[in-house]
């Protein structure tokens, strides 16, 4: 399965994060830049889904346009679905950039579309 992160330069700038489930991209908007260390949180806002041949675009969406503006792919590769809850999916990410186990996970307090993104540690099994 792919992910691509796309950086959006719409009306303000923020990450188009995507995951292929389901036979189409799954999508976050994320305000600022992905998480790229264990310990940064970002607030990702679930948007409607895309088809898959999106997770190769990149170019100008028109003015007038929803979505208007620059379109560049920052990450891209595959990944691992490790758990998927309807508040919380796990996986671990084989990009160029990101690389490694994420969570998402449903905020409570951000209203029904917000998540929070952030790169998880791996613990080892205790003994």
């Amino acid at each position: 399965m792919i992910f691509v992160v796309q950086e959006h330069h719409a009306s303000h700038l923020h990450w188009d994060f995507r995951l292929e489930m389901e036979g189409v991209l799954k999508s976050w908007a994320i305000p600022k830049e992905p998480p790229l260390e264990p310990g940064i949180k970002r607030l990702a806002i679930e948007v409607e889904d895309h088809s898959l041949d999106y997770a190769d675009f990149e170019g100008s969406i028109e003015e007038g346009h929803y979505g208007a503006g620059e379109v560049r792919i920052w990450d891209k590769g595959s990944y691992e679905l490790e758990s998927k809850k309807s508040n919380k999916i796990v996986f671990i990410l084989h990009g160029k950039r990101m690389k490694g186990r994420y969570t998402l996970l449903k905020f409570d307090k951000g209203g029904e579309k917000a998540w929070l993104l952030f790169k998880t540690v791996h613990q080892k099994a205790k003994r």
